[in-house]
């Protein structure tokens, strides 16, 4: 069996004296995993890094075989990737997320969502909400996403303002009143009738947004913790968020 695909390092392990194992995520299969001989070479090294775009051709007898990738690059992005912390954290935390999802599942909108943070992680305030937006849709894909479209409580799709904590829906500033010390926040810049980039609080409701149903959908479930790259990413992506905003403040 064969197949050709466009594909994103996620990491490698070492198999063999010279060889290793390639875990990629792939537009039209997923998540996949491939040997590569010779992984371990000088040639094959600065490709298998995460981020990096490359061509898979994957072969195996059988198709539940792990089987043999053979890589050609197309995006070497590692280099660039290795200059900022949002972006160091950002690839190891994405990476991870996409590990709950089952091995050769494809999600095509997720790769094409990978693609574009990728390019955009040195920039901090796009890199926080982009990175959002992805955990979002991965919850979405694991079954579990949230409504944030309309108010639970009225069907409004005006002055939302607020997460139910119990339905992950939203709820409108009036309905959610009563409650508001129980509910979470909805940043401004993930409703549609918003048009506004994040800031540092919104950026920081979102993050725990994203946490809260991560945590009670995800991670808790399978006895796992969140890696502590999204941490990583989460505290670089609002410490240079803010650092812009102080110099922005600074007179001419």
């Amino acid at each position: 069996m064969q197949w050709h695909d466009r594909a994103i390092i996620l990491g490698v392990k070492r198999h063999g004296e010279t060889s290793v194992i390639a875990e990629v995520m792939t537009r039209e299969r997923g998540r996949h995993l491939g040997m590569v001989r010779a992984g371990r070479s000088r040639a094959m090294q600065p490709v298998l890094q995460p981020g990096n775009e490359v061509e898979v051709t994957w072969r195996a007898r059988l198709d539940e075989h792990l089987g043999e990738f053979r890589i050609e690059p197309l995006t070497l992005r590692a280099a660039r990737l290795m200059e900022t912390a949002t972006a160091v954290y950002g690839v190891q935390a994405m990476g991870a997320l996409l590990r709950f999802l089952p091995e050769r599942d494809p999600h095509p909108h997720l790769f094409e969502a990978l693609e574009v943070i990728l390019d955009n992680l040195h920039n901090p305030a796009d890199a926080g909400e982009l990175f959002v937006r992805f955990e979002l849709a991965v919850l979405n894909d694991l079954g579990f996403g949230l409504d944030l479209t309309e108010c639970a409580a009225t069907g409004a799709r005006s002055d939302l303002a607020y997460v139910s904590p119990k339905s992950g829906r939203a709820v409108s500033r009036t309905a959610g009143a009563p409650w508001a010390d129980k509910m979470l926040l909805l940043p401004s810049f993930l409703s549609s009738e918003e048009n506004r980039a994040a800031d540092i609080d919104s950026l920081n409701a979102a993050f725990r947004l994203t946490a809260f149903f991560l945590h009670r959908h995800v991670y808790e479930p399978r006895g796992v913790q969140a890696a502590a790259a999204r941490e990583g990413f989460v505290q670089a992506a609002l410490k240079a968020l803010k650092a812009a905003a102080t110099q922005d403040e600074l007179p001419a």
